[in-house]
């Protein structure tokens, strides 16, 4: 890192990235603990695994400014393992995912992410949004009318409070405001995020055999882990650049997430990745650099361990109300609202996304539905598009093609060049296609065997058309 650079990520806007930073701790901490709960792990492991990854990746990762931590989408996948194999495998898969996801960054797998079309990115974050407003619901269950007027008051402090006052960003001074009156007035029957019993992490070795059988049971899951991570990561990564208007190394990213993951296994974390929410709502607070991202980690160590009473007290209410203002900043509206403003193909594409994220509760499912989708609509769309035309030079006929030949327009060659034909030389020009794969080659040959054993006397100009 430059001079230039280092002053900028440290030195530059140092109240408003440290303000974001603990704005985005607010919200990572209730995800923190979900996230334990929905792994079957005990509350410190995800608090563990969000402080390590969040210290590696400002120094490690590629993108300033993005939180990463324990994510839902990779601890879904971690259930299994701990209930059939304990807390100490998860450990041990914990590492092998950041190796892998390390890897990943060496051989430069980032570059796959220039595949994803853009319908694909606005379906996932679209059901991103949707998945963290259903996630909130359960908060409201059994509740009485003053979770729901907390609520409220969080919002109204978001959304009017920047219109007045604009020192200190608006989440924050909800939780503090909130907390503080809950606290005053001694609001009984309110839920709030409750003690956290973590001390400060520690090394250790996972207490597994080092056998092949280990290695067996382990690496399915560090698989799945390790490619989930590197989809939510990537795509995060992508958005978040957009909002910024930078371009910054994804490699680099996927190497210090591989790092951060294996320090997290060995500190009793589990894995993790970037998380969306969390990495919008720092950079819309100003946390673009790595001192917000620094800020968060340290904060969180803090919250957790000096200063649990004080996180007790912090009312669910004002957690909720910052993942609902959350969901409304990351959701695109033009995308329902306007829908006639962007093409149909990749209205169906994000649609399609959307519905197989909430159908699997899976973001790499849903983003490998929505690729597959653009993938056959494109396929056909170019099929589509082949066409020849078809005229007589004196007794010659010649017949041009237009478009792309590949394995999915080639059929129709038989179908538009006529075998049958009346006269006896025959040209096909293919000056003004291309021939893409070795189905359409095939395909080609055939129709020229066909017409040579008919008698015809064929010729060929490919030019420089031809892929070899």
């Amino acid at each position: 890192m430059s001079g230039l650079s280092w002053k900028r990520q440290w030195m530059t806007d140092v109240r408003v990235n440290v303000l974001a930073g603990m704005t985005a701790t607010l919200a990572l901490v209730p995800d923190s603990l979900a996230f334990s709960f929905m792994a079957g792990v005990p509350p410190v492991v995800g608090i563990y695994a969000s402080i390590c990854i969040l210290l590696v990746t400002t120094f490690l990762g590629g993108r300033p400014g993005m939180i990463s931590a324990a994510a839902g989408s990779m601890a879904v996948l971690m259930l299994t393992l701990v209930k059939e194999h304990g807390i100490e495998y998860l450990f041990a898969a914990t590492i092998l995912t950041g190796i892998l996801q390390y890897l990943m960054g060496v051989f430069k797998l980032g570059k796959l992410m220039r595949y994803v079309p853009q319908g694909v990115l606005t379906g996932f974050i679209n059901a991103l949004a949707i998945l963290i407003l259903i996630s909130q619901l359960r908060y409201f269950q059994g509740e009485s009318w003053m979770m729901y007027a907390l609520v409220a008051a969080t919002l109204a402090i978001i959304y009017f409070l920047p219109r007045y006052f604009k020192a200190i960003p608006s989440p924050l001074v909800a939780v503090v405001v909130l907390t503080f009156a809950v606290w005053v007035f001694g609001m009984e029957g309110v839920t709030r995020v409750g003690a956290i019993d973590a001390s400060l992490p520690s090394f250790l070795l996972p207490n597994i055999p080092l056998s092949w059988e280990t290695l067996a049971i382990i690496f399915p899951y560090s698989l799945s882990l390790a490619v989930v991570g590197y989809t939510e990561t990537m795509l995060t990564h992508n958005l978040l650049d957009e909002m910024t208007g930078e371009r910054t190394d994804k490699n680099k990213e996927m190497r210090g997430q591989g790092v951060a993951n294996v320090v997290a296994g060995f500190f009793g974390g589990m894995a993790g990745c970037a998380l969306v929410a969390e990495s919008v709502l720092n950079v819309k607070m100003g946390g673009k650099h790595r001192l917000s991202t620094l800020v968060s980690a340290l904060f969180l160590l803090l919250l957790a361990v000096l200063f649990g009473d004080v996180l007790a007290q912090v009312p669910m209410a004002a957690l909720v109300g910052i993942m609902i203002m959350v969901c409304v900043a990351i959701f695109d509206w033009r995308s329902v609202f306007k829908p006639r403003s962007v093409p149909l193909a990749e209205t169906v594409v994000m649609v399609a996304t959307v519905a197989a994220v909430l159908f699997t509760h899976d973001l790499a499912a849903g983003v490998l539905v929505g690729v597959l989708i653009s993938f056959v609509w494109f396929v056909v769309s170019v099929s589509r598009k082949l066409h020849i035309h078809s005229e007589w030079e004196g007794s010659k006929r010649t017949y041009r093609v237009y478009g792309q030949l590949f394995f999915a327009s080639s059929s129709g060659l038989e179908e538009l060049i006529e075998l049958d034909c009346k006269a006896d030389e025959i040209h096909i020009d293919l000056s003004q296609s291309r021939i893409w794969d070795h189905t359409a080659q095939l395909a080609l040959n055939k129709v020229v065997e066909r017409l040579k054993a008919s008698g015809k006397e064929v010729t060929v100009s490919k030019g420089a058309a031809l892929q070899s």
